[in-house]
C-alpha cells in the first residue's frame, strides 16, 4: 500500500476527526473512504459521459432515437415499479 501526505487546514483536519469519530472511524480511514468515494464517483461521471457521447453520435450517424414524451412515460412507469414495454425506436433523418 502506498503512502500519501496530505497536507490540510487545521480547521478542515478539525471536522474530519470530529466527523470521524461522530461516525466510529479514525481519521485517516474517513479520509480514504472520502477519497475513494469522491474517485468513484468521478469515474461514474466520466463513464456517463462517454456513453451520452457514444449515443450522440450514433443518434448523428443513423438518426435513430427515441420519442422524448415515450420516454417519459416510460421512466415514470419504471419509477411506478411497473415493468413497461420496451420503446420502438424511430428513424428521424
Amino acid at each position: 500500500m502506498a503512502t500519501t501526505s496530505l497536507k490540510l487546514p487545521d480547521s478542515l483536519k478539525e471536522r474530519i476527526v470530529k466527523l470521524a469519530a461522530d461516525t466510529g472511524k479514525s481519521a485517516h480511514a474517513f479520509m480514504v473512504e472520502a477519497i475513494a468515494e469522491q474517485t468513484e464517483r468521478i469515474e461514474e461521471d466520466r463513464a456517463f459521459m462517454a456513453r451520452a457521447e457514444a449515443s450522440l453520435k450514433h443518434y448523428q450517424e443513423t438518426g435513430i432515437g427515441y420519442p422524448a414524451e415515450g420516454v417519459y412515460e416510460y421512466i415514470r412507469e419504471k419509477l411506478k415499479g411497473n415493468n413497461p414495454p420496451k420503446l420502438t425506436p424511430k428513424i428521424y433523418k
